[in-house]
């Protein structure tokens, strides 16, 4: 069922994406807006790990360089049966994580300085069973086709708005075009909400599964929030945000309904009600 509500909310973003293109330059614009479209996604699958990592200056380590952490993912992606993924740690105070990669064979587990100093062993386990969740899943490549997908929105968004949308004569229609700029950008962030949030919920679920202490990620969470709240990740991207186990960017009241991540107090709330299995 998640899986089709999935392709579903790509298959929605591709034709939103189509449709403004049309809109904005009539059937030249729609095939400029499919091979954006295809070329963006082309790129992100190859190199969207190597261009978030550089984007937030994460150094990939050794088993010698960060021994804990190492001996924390391998014993979690054999649990889960994946292949070791490479770690790399990102120059941070603010606490958080997130994972990255077009598959498991190409994964990379990210965390922060910050993160490693505030957390419990048990407590980190379970953050890195969430990322390790993301990639069982495969949603840092969803995650990355999507955010693809909407950048390319906003972009022929703002075409239409400067230049006009075109109606079926191609005539240009300027207030269509500004209605188009301003309604564009905010349904490609809707759809990508939904899906961020449903993966999310999965990526927890599975936590709890595979540590057995969801108490854990609670508590994990909880502490994650507070820090981020009080200590916004500077080097935080509204591109790449949806990526993080929790929101990096500072914004609350309006902003907090657009927001790509659940709502913390329902996270917590569903992990609470899982049972504890002592692995």
């Amino acid at each position: 069922m998640n899986q089709a509500k999935t392709l579903l909310l790509i298959v929605a973003m591709t034709g939103l994406l189509v449709w403004i293109g049309g809109m904005a330059g009539g059937q030249s614009g729609m095939l400029l807006a499919l091979v954006i479209g295809l070329v963006m996604n082309g790129v992100s699958y190859f190199f969207s790990d190597k261009i978030v990592l550089a984007s937030y200056g994460a150094q990939p380590v050794t088993q010698a360089e960060a021994p804990e952490l190492y001996a924390i993912v391998a014993n979690l992606a054999q649990r889960a049966g994946l292949p070791m993924p490479r770690i790399a740690i990102i120059p941070e105070d603010t606490p958080n994580a997130f994972a990255t990669g077009r598959d498991p064979e190409h994964a990379v587990v990210a965390v922060t300085e910050g993160i490693m100093r505030i957390l419990s062993r048990p407590e980190l386990e379970a953050v890195i069973g969430h990322e390790l969740g993301h990639v069982k899943h495969r949603d840092i490549l969803i995650g990355s086709l999507m955010a693809v997908l909407a950048q390319a929105i906003m972009f022929l968004s703002h075409m239409a708005g400067w230049f006009g949308a075109r109606d079926e004569e191609g005539r240009s229609n300027p207030i269509a075009g500004i209605v188009i700029m301003i309604l564009g950008p905010v349904a490609a962030m809707m759809l990508q909400m939904a899906l961020s949030r449903s993966r999310e919920y999965l990526a927890d679920d599975y936590s709890a599964r595979l540590t057995g202490r969801p108490d854990m990620l609670a508590s994990a969470l909880e502490r994650l929030e507070a820090y981020n709240q009080r200590l916004p990740m500077p080097s935080a991207q509204p591109a790449t945000a949806h990526m993080m186990i929790v929101n990096p960017l500072s914004g609350g009241g309006l902003m907090s309904l657009f927001s790509t991540h659940p709502p913390m107090a329902v996270r917590v709330e569903r992990l609470r009600h899982m049972p504890i299995e002592a692995r």
